[in-house]
């Protein structure tokens, strides 16, 4: 199970560059998997603050997606959330692999697909667009 964020402001979109596995460039929204004793929305601001420095305020659930990787065969099950940034920490260290968090605008981010990590950074984003967006109270946590 992983989770990620859709953030937007002022019509530009949070996304991460990174080289998983070492190989090329990759676009990504800030993402990651739920660890044990979190809760899906901890893991959500958990993995924004170690992608990018930034703090994170999930409002809405934008969508829950299923998706095989074919290069090996994994499924996943993807929650992701839009929200809020609530405060930033320039000097802090981002997670292995991650070059850099920045901002881009959607031309931008449709003009790169070809280096996205998978397909769900861009519908996760076109979901968001078209109003799509679920209360956070259909979560329930029990530790």
């Amino acid at each position: 199970m992983t989770v990620a964020a859709v953030i937007e402001q002022q019509g530009k979109y949070l996304l991460i560059e990174e080289t998983p596995r070492g190989d090329t460039l990759k676009l990504n929204q800030p993402a990651g998997h739920l660890e044990a004793k979190e809760s899906i929305i901890q893991a959500c601001q958990r993995e924004v603050l170690e992608e990018t420095g930034y703090s994170f305020q999930p409002e809405v659930l934008t969508g829950i997606y299923h998706w095989t990787c074919t290069e090996n065969g994994i499924t996943y099950v993807r929650f992701t959330f839009a929200g809020q940034i609530i405060d930033f920490d320039p000097t802090r260290e981002l997670d292995t692999g991650i070059v850099r968090a920045s901002w881009f605008d959607i031309d931008e981010i449709r003009a790169r697909q070809t280096s996205h990590r998978t397909p769900l950074v861009m519908r996760c984003i076109e979901d968001y667009l078209t109003g799509k967006h679920y209360p956070l109270d259909i979560f329930k946590y029990y530790s």
